[in-house]
Formats: structure tokens, C-alpha cells, sequence
């Protein structure tokens, strides 16, 4: 029996209460008002001038890769991607045609391993590169964006497992052309599903908007719709029902904005708490085993604690000992991409020293705002005892 989860839900019965007085009213429950007022509340509290909702984070990385393609904007359709991240990271590279290549993990933070970003760079001179913050450790942002600088690359930033993160005194998803977020149930707080993409491009957020719901202009800016309407010479009546791009559906509904603005609301204690039980744990386990370093001055903000066992048979014991006790685990996120099926049966295995590592010797123990000091000392002793 599971004691101790990785993922507790942070839509508590007084969220429940609220909603269920919402809804009494009758509200509007597709997307509409209260869409717009998460979006700009999200906004300003990331740091960036747009955002654009939609029903996961998995969507949120869909949408990027589609905007930044018909953009126009990139030179060619070489995309850098992480090694260590989620399928949905990387999965629009191919289901959209970019030609992928893979990145080693970092060896601090287990993002991009900058040094081989740069010798990617150098030989195949990608348009753009998907970097994710990893399980909210923020990764090493100003050699990154001296990297783009010099370089001139499209930078997508995955921000999903990584909201409360800092760089600085700057929000992670706050950096590049783009950035994703997910508010799913495990995450760092939750609208049931949903997910997010921010940008101060309004261009690009034209865009996002037209792409998030079946192509159409009706919820792009007025004076967009109306150039729209004159370049391609639509008929007025005809004009909120012309598609000018091949969209999706991925909107969300206002039900789920109503529970995303007020978890906004719980946003800075939650932080707190996550960011209080990683320090415990770093300060229990860091000492003996390898764990995510972020650079100086930045804050992390986990979903889960990630850590690397010295071998795979202490990493065996160490789970049995977490089953065991009751307390939930799983690999690290979802190790090695380059090792999984999808990737490996059209480009061969993208197997690295460190990304491997991180595939065969990584593991989560739970943090989450439920979780008391107490308890993460003790989930912590338990794995030092295994350890042995």
C-alpha cells in the first residue's frame, strides 16, 4: 500500500467548494472569460507579455513546434533536442518533419550538455533547439542564450516540470522565443489537465491562438484578423469560419481556467513547500549520491527528487526498499529518449555516457506540498539504509 505518493493533488476540498459554487451559477464552461483572465494572470506572473492555454503540456510543446514551423522564420528544419526530458518533447520533431538530433545531458543539471550543443551547432547549424528545465532544476541559462546569440538559433523552452524555478531573479519560461508549461495532476500545481505557451512575440502568439483552435482568426487581435481579412480577400460574412492555417483543437475550458486561477493564488506557498523539501533532501542525500546542481543563485523548484544510484543493483534495493515502506517511485522522468523505441527504430540508439547514466542508475522519491519536513527525513533515512 502506497503511504507516501509521488504526485498528491494541490486541488484541495476548498478549491472543490469554490468550484461547485461556480458552477451553481450556471456558468459559461467551454473556453471564454475566464480563459483570458488565467492567460493574462499567467502572464504577468511568468514574466511574459502572452499566453495562449491549452488542455496539457504535452499540447503546449505541440503548439510551439507548429508555430515556430509556420513562422517562416527558420532556414532550415534542423531541430536540436534533449536526451533527457519527455516523449512529448520531442515527439512534434517528427510527427511534423523537422530533421532531430539529439543532445547529451548536462552533468549538473541533466539538460543540454552545452559543450555538445555547441559541436551540434557547429556541423549542422540547426534553426531552432528544444532545451528542457529538468524536473525544475533551471538550467544554465546565460551560456544558452550566449549560445543563440551567436549561433542564431530558434530556442524553445520546455518549462513543464519547472514552474517556481528561478534564473536569477527571472522566471524559467521566461527565456527564448517560446516556452511550455504543464499543469497536470503530478506538476507543480494543477487544472486538472492543462498546459500553457508564453511568448512576448505576438506574431508568433497570433499564431499560437489561430493553431490552438482549427486555424481559424476569430480569437487573434482585431486589427490580425483584420489584415487577414484584406490580404486573402474573405467575405465578411464568411470571416469568422475561414481557416487560414491547418490548426488543431487543444483549447481547454473555462472550468479548468476557474481552478487555474486559483490555484495562482496557493502558487506561492506551494513553491515554499517544494522548494523546502528539496533542500532537505539535498542536504540528507547530496553528500552520497549524484543529484541535479543548479548554478549559483538559482532556485529549484521540484515535482519530484531526482537522484542517481552508484549502480543498478543499489538502485534494485533502494526501490525495494522504497515499496516496501510504502513509499511510491518510478525512473528518472523518462531516462534516456535515445534508448526508447520511438527514436531508436528510425534513427538508430542515441546512447551518451551521462544520459545513460541518468536511464539506468536515476529514481524520484515524492515531493510534494503534503509531504511535512519529518516525513522527507524519513523517506530520506530509508534510502541511506538501503543504501548501505
Amino acid at each position: 500500500m502506497i503511504k507516501y505518493h509521488l504526485a498528491e493533488d494541490t486541488i484541495g476540498k476548498d478549491d472543490i467548494r469554490k468550484l461547485i459554487g461556480w458552477l451553481k451559477k450556471t456558468p459559461r464552461l467551454t473556453k471564454g472569460k475566464l480563459t483570458l483572465e488565467f492567460e493574462a494572470g499567467w502572464s504577468r506572473w511568468v514574466g511574459r507579455k502572452y499566453s495562449v492555454f491549452c488542455n496539457s503540456g504535452s499540447s503546449a510543446n505541440l503548439l510551439m513546434y507548429y508555430a515556430l514551423l509556420r513562422s517562416g522564420r527558420l532556414k532550415n528544419k534542423k531541430v536540436v533536442v534533449p536526451s533527457v526530458g519527455w516523449v512529448t518533447s520531442v515527439a512534434p520533431a517528427l510527427q511534423f518533419g523537422f530533421e532531430p538530433i539529439m543532445c547529451e545531458a548536462d552533468p549538473d543539471t541533466f539538460g543540454l550538455d552545452l559543450d555538445h550543443l555547441e559541436r551540434i551547432l557547429k556541423k549542422h547549424r540547426p534553426s531552432a533547439v528544444l532545451m528542457v528545465q529538468v524536473l525544475g532544476v533551471p538550467h544554465k541559462m546565460k551560456r544558452l542564450l550566449a549560445l543563440k546569440k551567436k549561433y542564431g538559433f530558434a530556442l524553445m523552452e520546455d518549462a513543464c516540470a519547472a514552474v517556481g524555478a528561478t534564473v536569477g531573479s527571472k522566471n524559467v519560461g521566461s527565456f527564448g522565443e517560446m516556452s511550455s508549461f504543464s499543469f497536470y495532476f503530478g506538476h507543480q500545481f494543477s487544472t486538472i489537465e492543462g498546459g500553457m505557451v508564453s511568448t512576448d512575440d505576438r506574431e508568433l502568439f497570433s499564431m499560437l491562438l489561430m493553431l490552438r483552435s482549427h486555424g481559424w482568426s476569430k480569437d487573434v487581435p482585431r486589427d490580425v484578423h483584420n489584415r487577414l481579412v484584406r490580404e486573402h480577400g474573405v467575405d465578411d460574412f464568411h470571416s469568422p469560419f475561414v481557416f487560414y492555417e491547418p490548426g488543431f483543437n487543444v483549447r481547454s475550458t473555462d472550468l479548468n481556467a476557474f481552478i487555474g486561477l486559483e490555484q495562482l493564488k496557493k502558487l506561492p506557498s506551494i513553491i515554499a513547500a517544494r522548494r523546502r523539501n528539496h533542500a532537505i533532501y539535498l542536504g540528507e542525500l547530496g553528500d552520497r549520491f549524484y543529484v541535479q546542481r543548479p548554478e549559483p543563485g538559482d532556485k529549484t523548484c521540484s515535482i519530484s527528487f531526482g537522484l542517481l544510484a552508484n549502480s543498478k543493483d543499489q538502485r534494485r534495493r533502494i526501490v525495494k526498499a522504497l515499496v516496501d515502506h510504502g513509499i511510491e517511485t518510478r525512473i528518472f522522468s523518462a531516462g534516456n529518449l535515445g534508448l526508447h523505441p520511438f527514436w531508436y527504430e528510425r534513427y538508430g540508439k542515441g546512447s551518451f555516457p551521462f544520459a545513460d547514466r541518468i536511464h539506468h542508475f536515476g529514481f524520484f522519491l515524492p515531493n510534494n506540498p503534503s509531504l511535512t519536513a519529518e516525513r522527507v527525513r524519513w523517506i530520506s533515512g530509508v534510502v541511506k539504509k538501503a543504501a548501505l
